[in-house]
């Protein structure tokens, strides 16, 4: 086999409830506990989260994930 290719996958999710950094930071700290998630980019003013993995994530994991840190996903 030649040199492995590794894809990574962009998926963003809307969440309800962030207000501040802190709030950015739980849901980031939560998803990035994910099996996969490689990155995760949380911005309380639009309410958007950007996930990088290497493969599609089950969204109940994301919600539950989600939930765990005090937030709702949309």
């Amino acid at each position: 086999m030649s040199a492995e290719t590794k894809t990574e996958l962009t998926t963003v999710y809307q969440v309800k409830g962030m207000t501040c950094g802190h709030c950015e930071g739980a849901v980031s700290s939560e998803i990035s506990e994910i099996a996969g998630v490689s990155s995760v980019t949380a911005v309380a003013k639009t309410g958007e989260v950007t996930v990088v993995s290497d493969a599609p994530l089950d969204r109940a994991a994301v919600a539950a994930a989600v939930d765990e840190a005090g937030y709702e996903l949309v």
